[in-house]
């Protein structure tokens, strides 16, 4: 089910990392988080790092990964040095001769990808001579915009994800549990073309749909019951993400009006979805909607996020939010009502901005009753 896709081409993300780095004021960036080693590389090991200055860089990882990384990185137009480490004290070594070349002075770790003990290894051991700081997220940054080949990949992961469910969703009133169908949808997602799961799906029927991020359990879905389908999949490293919440039969006159108030506040939330727009503001259509049918305090999340190399990425649609909505961010609209001992109702699509408004990547239709 995947088309061809676009080739990702990384060779102008170090330059863009690099001005970025000038206006921290820093003389190199050491990048150890795998997503962002991945969007600036194409590598998709288990271990490396890259260290980015000004006029040099070096990507660094371990003798599993010799050929890997030369294929990869030559195949996405990375160019960065390669250097292989057969040990820390080796990469420590590869990293120390291109810090000296550079003349870096002041070099930025990623504050939200080492622990306070690997920052202390690292200031301490590996890069003594230097001043090391902590650095805002910025490859993170750079990746909120998405280029049009990572679009397609999140496109075609939503494809998948829309097929699988159609393919299974008559299976909920067979007496099925949750823990089968999420089972089986992630199969399908699989046989589909899927690399895994975006994240471990949500089936949640009956009263454990009151809880927002509910494991699938033994339970038994049962007839007139809301059941919460929370789920995505990753094609080449990027994921969808996807909620729909259906009733199997007819649902009680309480369960369609929670339903019905937040199918209304999520199209609104999605047409209020524009480039320019802060994503605060489509937080607070989604809330006024939901808040106007009595249900202010039910509503207890925040109305999206970015979807790319990770499921949950910047830019936040939230009420806490301070992102203006750039064309190429990908985010989720997601409101939900959720009601102890009754159940919950949560819609979502991920969409991709652009000028004039968003184009919607879930097409799987909102129906309430299978």
């Amino acid at each position: 089910m995947i088309p061809a896709l676009p080739r990702v081409d990384v060779s102008d993300r170090i330059a863009r990392l690099r001005a970025a780095l000038a206006d921290e004021g820093a003389d190199a960036i050491l990048v150890t988080r795998l997503p962002n080693i991945r969007y600036l590389t194409g590598f998709t090991g288990s271990a490396a790092m890259a260290l980015i200055t000004a006029t040099d860089g070096l990507f660094v990882t371990d003798g599993r990964y010799r050929e890997q990384s030369a294929e990869q990185l030559g195949a996405a137009g990375c160019p960065l040095e390669i250097a292989i480490g057969l040990g820390a004290d080796d990469q420590r070594d590869h990293l120390r001769r291109v810090a000296d070349r550079a003349g870096v002075g002041r070099l930025l770790l990623e504050a939200g990808g080492v622990t306070w003990a690997q920052a202390r290894d690292l200031a301490d051991r590996w890069f003594p001579d230097l001043e090391v700081l902590p650095g805002d997220p910025i490859v993170e940054t750079l990746r909120m915009v998405k280029e049009p080949a990572e679009i397609e990949r999140i496109r075609a992961a939503c494809h998948i994800a829309d097929d699988a469910l159609a393919s299974l969703l008559e299976r909920l009133g067979t007496g099925i549990t949750e823990r089968a169908f999420a089972l089986e949808l992630e199969v399908a997602m699989r046989e589909r073309g899927a690399d895994g799961n975006s994240f471990d799906p949500i089936v949640a029927s009956g009263p454990n749909g009151a809880k927002p991020h509910a494991r699938p359990s033994d339970r038994v879905v049962g007839r007139g019951e809301l059941v919460v389908i929370d789920f995505g999949c990753i094609v080449d490293g990027y994921c969808s993400d996807m909620t729909r919440t259906v009733s199997v039969g007819e649902p009680s006159p309480e369960a369609r009006h929670m339903w019905e108030v937040v199918h209304e506040a999520q199209a609104a939330g999605r047409d209020a979805v524009a480039a320019g727009v802060e994503a605060a503001a489509v937080d607070r259509v989604c809330r006024e909607i939901i808040a106007a049918a009595g249900w202010a305090e039910a509503f207890a999340h925040g109305t999206g996020h970015g979807v790319g190399i990770e499921i949950h990425e910047d830019p936040r649609v939230s009420q806490a939010s301070s992102a203006t909505l750039l064309p190429g961010h990908i985010v989720t609209v997601e409101p939900g009502v959720y009601l102890p001992g009754i159940g919950g109702v949560r819609l979502e699509d991920t969409v991709a901005v652009t000028e004039g408004g968003c184009d919607p990547l879930t097409a799987f239709p909102k129906h309430l009753v299978v």
